[in-house]
């Protein structure tokens, strides 16, 4: 069956584009009704490969995008369904897979998605049960054939025909934050994602580094580029981090303010803003572009397509018109004084400081995983035999377990869930310090350092892991094949047994083996 938005992104000659909807909480109210309508509208102009459908944007209750999904793809224009981890664990994760698989919607973006903020009586329970990087392996094994244990060995699926892409942001200020993202969207590539979107702004430098990035480091990832038709409203609301994830710095925000007071309130300043961007985009070389904006009709997602098109001859001479950089901004590489755009040099990061502070703790920590966690040095065995002779004593077991989970508190805030990523992150859990659980890498809503949802209370874990690291020389460390989701079978156990007996995630990446059985083999 013919999938239009991902031929259009896969060929070399054609600049796919996207449209969002955001059809918001109701089932047949009027933002459905003008969901459907404007979907009604693209499918007979033609001029757009798929239409993007929210789920839950802003941490909000909504229509389920998968049932908009389907009325879109009756319409005959192709859906492209956000799916997010943030309201599911991994089975419903599958189920509303099959369910999508069924129902011919093959076009996917994977994201982190926003942190719960209002629902029925109050805020409801996050999830985040898998990030995107073991969501889009999930989908990846589904395209496959998903292997499923049966009674008598191994069955497998019908391979289903999943196009998932994830999504990054380059517009970070901070040097962790901007490298942590990089270092997921590698992994999310690794995981299965086969395009990539980026995240909303509006420096020319940072949507030219993805490319650039992806370039030196051999990936020849489709990216589409992020345009949204920007009101002062709504740019306000960017520029406090209300909306995360979106950044508008305050000159453009002053700009904004100006052109508002103009007699069509700025409509036609912002509408050739997006033209002009979109030019830019099809001239560095983006495979496609995303189109959003609150209230935006077909005509206008035409005039910016017709107008880009037409701009696009001199993209170059626009570059200086998105020169937006955050205060102390970082990038990746050094620039190019003469197109104003990115070299192919990274910039030198020994030198610059560090982004966030590390403690005496660290250190500490440091010394006791390489005396005691490192396998086959120092302590390890000495600690595998200790935990293998208390395996199945269960006061033994239970004392041993409530001292670990004592210390670790103390020192770590461990919230005991017995598969332990604190190896994989600096020492700092992702259980309890990060609020969306992310053993992979950052979500996209950080902000100076900032996590998303406690700003300028708590730094991004994944920041402090990059400082700590990168104190020692080891920020690559990061930059390593992805972490496994928590096996909530070992919940409430403990996690040094299940480390040193080969239980728990670590023992296929270390190689940590079951240890043999204690029970001699009866001869026959």
């Amino acid at each position: 069956m013919e999938n239009k938005f991902k031929e259009s992104l896969l060929d070399k000659n054609t600049l796919s584009v996207t449209w969002e909807l955001v059809p918001g909480r109701g089932a047949n109210e009027k933002p459905q009704e003008v969901a459907i309508a404007s979907a009604e509208q693209a499918a007979k102009g033609g001029r757009v490969h798929a239409l993007t459908i929210t789920d839950n944007p802003g941490g909000n209750p909504a229509i389920l995008a998968d049932y908009l999904g389907m009325d879109i793809l009756k319409l005959g224009i192709e859906p492209l369904v956000h799916f997010t981890c943030k309201d599911k664990n991994r089975n419903q994760m599958e189920s509303q897979l099959y369910a999508l698989d069924r129902a011919n919607i093959r076009n996917l973006l994977v994201m982190t998605g926003d942190y719960p903020v209002s629902g029925f009586k109050g805020r409801p329970k996050p999830v985040f049960d898998l990030d995107p990087i073991n969501a889009l392996q999930l989908i990846s094994d589904m395209n496959k054939g998903l292997e499923i244990q049966g009674m008598k060995g191994p069955v497998y699926h019908k391979a289903s025909d999943f196009f998932a892409g994830a999504a990054v942001s380059p517009f970070k200020a901070a040097e962790a934050e901007q490298m942590v993202q990089y270092y997921k969207m590698k992994k999310k590539i690794a995981g299965g994602a086969q395009f990539i979107v980026c995240q909303l702004g509006y420096d020319a430098r940072k949507f030219h580094e993805v490319l650039q990035f992806l370039k030196v480091n051999n990936f020849d990832t489709p990216v589409v580029g992020n345009i949204y038709i920007l009101p002062y409203g709504a740019a306000r609301i960017m520029n406090q981090n209300q909306l995360p994830g979106c950044v508008v710095t305050d000159k453009l925000l002053a700009e904004l303010e100006a052109e508002k007071g103009a007699p069509d309130k700025g409509v036609g300043a912002r509408m050739l803003r997006a033209a002009k961007m979109y030019a830019v985009m099809k001239g560095m070389g983006f495979a496609g572009v995303h189109i959003g904006g609150h209230n935006i009709k077909y005509e206008q997602v035409e005039y910016i397509i017709d107008q880009g098109e037409e701009l696009s001859k001199n993209w170059q001479d626009y570059i200086r018109e998105f020169d937006y950089p955050q205060t102390n901004g970082f990038y990746y590489f050094e620039k190019d004084e003469k197109t104003g755009l990115n070299s192919d040099r990274p910039a030198n990061r020994a030198n610059l400081p560090l982004d966030a502070p590390v403690n005496f703790g660290y250190t500490m920590m440091r010394g006791m995983h390489a005396l005691m966690f490192t396998p086959n040095k120092k302590l390890f065995p000495v600690m595998r035999s200790f935990y293998r002779a208390a395996e199945g004593k269960k006061k033994r077991e239970k004392r041993l377990h409530a001292l670990e989970h004592i210390a670790k508190v103390v020192m770590l805030d461990c919230k005991d869930c017995g598969d332990c990523a604190m190896f994989d992150i600096a020492y700092l859990c992702p259980m309890s310090q990060c609020p969306k659980n992310q053993r992979n890498g950052a979500c996209g809503g950080s902000l100076n350092g900032w996590c998303e949802v406690f700003p300028n209370e708590k730094k991004c874990i994944w920041v402090r892991a990059y400082a700590r690291l990168k104190k020692y020389g080891e920020e690559a460390n990061i930059d390593v094949p992805p972490v496994p989701p928590a096996n909530w079978d070992l919940y409430q156990t403990s996690s040094w047994s299940n480390f040193y007996l080969g239980k728990d995630h670590s023992a296929p990446i270390l190689g940590i083996k079951r240890p043999e059985s204690k029970v001699p083999q009866t001869k026959k």
